[in-house]
């Protein structure tokens, strides 16, 4: 589902295509059968690696060992200044990957606490506020000024409704968001103003709009 160009569809496609209602939203018999087909809305993150470890694991790469066993030939030859220096870079090359990888699993562990803990679904015809982790593509979401946007959304109302989304463009400044559908299916990521993404801030407005991806699906969760 996620190569779906979700904001090239109009919102009633996207209605169709989810089988959801934009007024009555899911049923909560529907819900619970997405959610045991898709599983938790929720960012995984695998027990955290020592950086010890993320620093030994570099050495797995097929050129690093091809540098060692150079590094190795080239001390048994006496050639003891290309043996260091060919080292050196195996060193740190695994040094400067291992604080990459540091970083990329720091970032995942910062966004799932940007991660809304509860969220406004309409269900049933009837809006309740629900675990963001039980959200289910379909799901009619509302959002509200303050909200952590708990996951992809393709809007369907809007009302001045702005989102700082810097976690996943870079962009600190929040961007007017509408329901229009876009013509171009390929769209650059901060351009799609009918998308609110996960973990993005909305900082002025309200909207609503159908859950089009959840959990590792989701734009942060491809990147993260």
């Amino acid at each position: 589902m996620s190569s779906t160009p979700w904001y090239a569809l109009t919102v009633e496609q996207v209605a169709e295509k989810l089988e959801t209602s934009l007024q009555q939203g899911l049923s909560r018999e529907e819900a619970e059968r997405r959610f045991a087909q898709y599983g938790p809305n929720e960012l995984e993150q695998t027990g955290r690696k020592t950086f010890l470890r993320m620093f030994i694991e570099q050495f797995a790469d097929f050129m690093v060992i091809i540098l060692i066993i150079a590094a190795i030939i080239s001390a048994l030859l006496g050639e003891f200044k290309d043996a260091v220096i060919i080292m050196m870079i195996v060193l740190l090359n695994g040094l400067l990957g291992a604080i990459q990888e540091n970083k990329a699993e720091e970032s995942l562990a910062a966004l799932k606490k940007m991660a809304a803990p509860q969220a406004k679904v309409l269900r049933e015809g009837r809006i309740d506020v629900v675990p963001a982790a039980r959200l289910v593509p379909g799901d009619i979401v509302v959002l509200e000024t303050g909200d952590f946007v708990p996951a992809d959304i393709r809007l369907s109302e809007v009302t001045n409704l702005k989102i700082e989304e810097a976690a996943l463009t870079g962009e600190s400044v929040p961007v007017e968001k509408n329901s229009q559908t876009l013509d171009n299916t390929e769209i650059p990521l901060g351009d799609r103003l009918n998308i609110a993404h996960t973990s993005s801030l909305v900082t002025y407005g309200r909207g609503r709009g159908i859950v089009v991806e959840t959990g590792m699906a989701t734009q942060i969760g491809k990147i993260a």
